[in-house]
């Protein structure tokens, strides 16, 4: 197995900051599985990023069937998410 993080990241409207959190915060992570380890922030310009940790098998992890969280709502953001994914390599 190989530990691949999944970046989600997200810019809220104007004042909505707050609420983009709290609803990136509530959201559950679809699927039979939970992941290794999920932390979110928040940086200037009311952006929220939330970091998940799984395990991803196979011999492409970062191609696999992992659990995203969705979009939000339109009028919470300014663009579109941004997603990333990362194979960990060890410190």
């Amino acid at each position: 197995m190989t530990v691949v993080t999944l970046m989600w990241e997200a810019r809220a409207a104007d004042g909505c900051g707050p609420e983009l959190l709290a609803w990136a915060r509530a959201q559950p992570l679809p699927g039979p599985a939970a992941p290794l380890r999920r932390e979110t922030f928040t940086a200037p310009g009311d952006r929220v990023l939330v970091l998940t940790w799984w395990d991803a098998p196979g011999d492409a992890p970062l191609d696999a069937a992992l659990p995203e969280l969705p979009d939000p709502a339109p009028d919470l953001v300014t663009r579109p998410v941004h997603r990333w994914r990362f194979e960990s390599h060890g410190t």
